[in-house]
């Protein structure tokens, strides 16, 4: 990663959180880090202004947000080249139009209510659905945000999707100092429906393992200092990723985005490791 870091901040606990782990991550890359404010962030949450609103006073909140932020980077990483700024727009689509010049987006994981530590924010949903860069949303307990298990885990579904969010694994353990993990889940419908001839499960065993050689040949290649683990596992990939994630300091997970009625979706698995995986998480578009 040679681009700048992208921190979408808003002065709450997840996103200073999140702040956090990016100065540490754009220290590690050698990096600059670019904190942004949208200052429509609390009306994109649900908070409906009135008509009489001040618009002065919304300026010097934003702008108080960002500097606090800047100065609380600055502070825990002197290394870093650390800018701030706050954009007049509707956040998700400021950081999904900023972030095509950085080289990943980090948003903090913001629920609301009691499910506040469970579900992910609306805004960093919408990021990580329309964004042209990885975008990473930090959540997880203590140890796996600040990286005290040494492990990256890599889901890969289509080795020949897979491209951009293996270089991408592989880059974070580099820099880290971390091993990889590379997970692929298989599943093996006639063990589930009574009415299906029982299929060979080492047959579809081969063929997982298979796809995670294919992903990794070259990485492994091109970056023999990286400790690799692979990975065929038997299980639905949304379990088999959320077990492994509880262990891990960062998920990786290409994007395959879908259109629907609503606009572009995120599929089923990335929906829910973003909302319940237990350590950060990185969603990669496919290239």
């Amino acid at each position: 990663m040679d681009k700048p870091l992208i921190i979408g901040v808003d002065g709450s606990d997840p996103s200073l959180r999140a702040l956090d782990w990016a100065v540490d991550k754009a220290a590690a890359h050698g990096v600059p880090l670019r904190v942004v404010h949208a200052s429509r962030w609390e009306w994109y949450e649900g908070h409906t202004p009135s008509f009489d609103i001040n618009r002065s006073s919304v300026q010097v909140l934003s702008e108080h947000i960002v500097a606090s932020a800047v100065e609380r980077a600055q502070s825990r990483v002197t290394s870093v080249q650390v800018t701030g700024e706050v954009l007049p727009e509707d956040p998700a689509l400021a950081l999904v139009r900023v972030g095509a010049e950085a080289g990943a987006v980090v948003l903090g994981s913001r629920g609301h209510g009691e499910l506040a530590e469970l579900l992910v924010g609306s805004v960093s949903l919408s990021v990580a659905a329309r964004a042209t860069v990885p975008v990473i949303v930090v959540r997880g307990e203590a140890k796996n945000v600040t990286g005290g298990f040494r492990t990256v885990i890599l889901g890969v579904d289509d080795a020949r999707d897979s491209a951009s969010a293996v270089e991408f694994a592989f880059q974070h353990a580099l820099t880290t100092y971390a091993s990889l993990t590379v997970l692929h889940a298989w599943r093996c419908p006639a063990r589930e429906m009574a009415d299906i001839p029982l299929a060979d499960p080492e047959e579809h065993q081969g063929r997982a393992e298979e796809q995670v050689e294919l992903a990794v040949r070259e990485a492994m290649t091109a970056h023999p200092e990286v400790t690799v683990r692979r990975r065929a596992v038997e299980g639905h990939p949304r379990t088999v990723l959320l077990d492994a994630a509880r262990e891990a300091d960062l998920l990786v997970v290409g994007a395959r985005r879908r259109k629907g009625h609503v606009g572009m979706q995120l599929g089923p698995v990335n929906h829910a490791v973003l909302h319940h995986a237990a350590c950060p998480v990185a969603v990669v578009p496919h290239g």
